[in-house]
């Protein structure tokens, strides 16, 4: 097997910075309820409370962090974020040693962190999506979630040693330590990043919504969109009531139940590392489908656990089924969410998909609870298994769009055509771009765009002695042109410079992929034609309210 690929120094970084916080993450791995119940002595309402608030509270405080995040460099926004959680973390133990250290500290502790960490999700995916080429998300997507497992698998017994040795406060200061390393890894990075610019000078109502707007209307993210954060929720609402089942009715070890969701984790590993190879392979469509599906059918699995070795391999084979197919399909999704999302409202789209994903898992967390209670920890289990089976029908009517926007260059119409003497539509889509849904004007130009079922189409007409920096500059409000374009030039010539002073020209019968980040001037007396099929056009020369 050949040696992986670099993807730059600059990534590396990212890279680095990535793998030290996660691993601080998981060696703290419930440090919080830890602490109020060996150093604090709460009682279960109060350790409920904690973990509900830090998931509810930090995700609503989260909620306008998404827009200011979105029009900030991302990487001050990434150093800010873990020097937050660093201080917030470190004041814990420092309380301690004062001997002033109380419930309401920590509660407000946990807030602080799972807002910040809302917050540094948003702006690293921006920051991820500017610092590798299109082609590269996926590989770079990868090895964020191999280490993301690989943590999982190493942290929590490593933290367990840690505390039985030390305590829980240990751990947290050593979780805030990695914060601090984190932080100066992702200030290593170097380089320049240009403050993305805004229409207006204050954050507005809309702005808040924004997130959620563009992935509700979206007909290749809303899907996805319901998908994960409905399969997420049925997975951890079933962990505290499998807790229960494993380690009170069925008698299980804390060792062993700590080892039946631990030893899987090798699963994710090597799901994400085979990821990119599988979808290189078999189309990553194709993959997305089959993994998406499969890691949704394990989970009713877990109902059928007995006392005993074999209920503990069987718990064993069911997590490794399910993580490995977690592991293939995160880094995909992962992918096709970012290229799905304009560079000016990644943010604001990650930052909603988290603070969904926090809201409905703590209501869903609740709501087995509820039903446990009920029914008993296996019929809850159960339940949640059947319903997550369900969840895959949401990939199903997305299959069209999972090809990604970079595959969905044959499509160039839209209107529903029926067979006759069938009943359903077939999917054929015919629209002419010379009756575009949009025109936009701009010196020495003009920009045509189709929509086909979410889709963007443009045709640009760039006139001789046309450069985006004179002609489009004031209208997009940014120094440089920061939309990703996938195109081919019908005529003409175009001069493309990066802010990385790379310089590249293209002419008739080119296909083209420029990232965003670039200036553009037409060659010559000839007019430069160009058809875009990336879905960022539908941001281009649009003026700014």
């Amino acid at each position: 097997m050949g040696t992986r690929r670099s993807l730059g120094r600059r990534f590396g970084w990212l890279w680095t910075a990535y793998a030290v916080s996660a691993f601080g993450t998981w060696l703290a791995f419930d440090a919080f309820p830890l602490i109020a119940i060996t150093v604090l002595h709460a009682g279960p309402a109060r350790v409920s409370a904690l973990a509900a608030a830090g998931l509810l509270v930090g995700a609503v405080v989260a909620v306008p962090l998404g827009p200011w995040v979105e029009f900030r460099r991302k990487r001050p926004v990434m150093i800010a974020m873990d020097l937050v959680r660093c201080a917030a973390l470190l004041s814990l133990p420092a309380a301690f040693v004062l001997g002033g250290l109380g419930f309401t500290h920590l509660l407000v502790v946990s807030v602080v962190v799972a807002a910040a960490d809302i917050a540094f999700t948003a702006a690293s995916g921006a920051c991820l999506k500017a610092l590798v080429r299109p082609d590269d998300l996926l590989a770079a997507n990868g090895r964020l979630e191999s280490t993301a497992w690989t943590a999982t698998m190493l942290g929590p017994p490593l933290g367990g040693a840690a505390i039985g040795l030390f305590g829980p406060l240990v751990t947290v200061a050593a979780n805030a330590v990695s914060f601090l390393l984190s932080a100066a890894g992702i200030r290593a990075i170097g380089g320049t990043e240009p403050c993305p610019a805004r229409g207006g000078a204050r954050l507005r109502a809309g702005d808040l919504l924004e997130g959620w707007r563009h992935i509700l209307t979206s007909p290749a993210l809303r899907p996805l969109f319901l998908n994960t954060i409905l399969v997420s929720g049925l997975i951890m609402a079933t962990a505290p009531v499998l807790a229960v089942l494993m380690l009170g009715r069925l008698g299980f070890a804390p060792w062993q139940y700590a080892l039946a969701f631990a030893a899987p984790c090798v699963g994710g590993l090597v799901g994400s590392r085979s990821s990119g190879r599988l979808a290189a392979r078999f189309g990553r469509p194709r993959i997305m489908l089959v993994f998406g599906t499969l890691r949704a059918c394990w989970l009713l699995g877990l109902a059928l656990v007995r006392p005993g070795v074999g209920g503990l391999l069987l718990v064993i084979a069911v997590e490794l089924g399910l993580i490995t197919c977690m592991g293939v399909f995160n880094p995909l999704y992962a992918t096709y969410r970012l290229e799905w999302t304009p560079p000016d409202r990644v943010a604001r789209v990650l930052s909603a998909w988290s603070v969904t994903s926090r809201i409905t898992t703590a209501a869903m967390t609740g709501l087995w609870g509820l039903l446990a209670g009920l029914t008993g920890p296996r019929t809850a289990v159960a339940v949640a298994g059947v319903l997550s089976m369900a969840t895959p029908a949401l990939l199903f009517r997305n299959r069209r769009a999972l090809s990604g926007p970079d595959d969905l260059t044959q499509v160039s119409a839209s209107a529903s055509v029926k067979r006759e003497g069938e009943g359903g539509p077939i999917m054929i889509e015919i629209k002419s771009i010379e009756k575009p849904d949009d025109r936009r004007d701009f010196p020495r130009g003009h920009l045509e765009i189709a929509n086909l079922s979410g889709l963007v189409f443009g045709k640009a007409t760039f006139e001789p002695g046309w450069r985006w920096t004179e002609s489009v500059r004031e209208i997009a409000g940014t120094d440089l042109c920061e939309v990703h374009h996938n195109g081919y030039v019908v005529e003409g010539r175009m001069h493309i410079l990066t802010r990385d002073g790379v310089e590249q020209e293209v002419g008739p019968g080119d296909v083209f992929v420029v990232a965003p980040g670039h200036d553009a001037w037409v060659v010559g007396d000839e007019a430069c034609v160009v058809f875009d099929f990336a879905g960022g056009m539908g941001e281009y020369a649009k003026a700014r309210h």
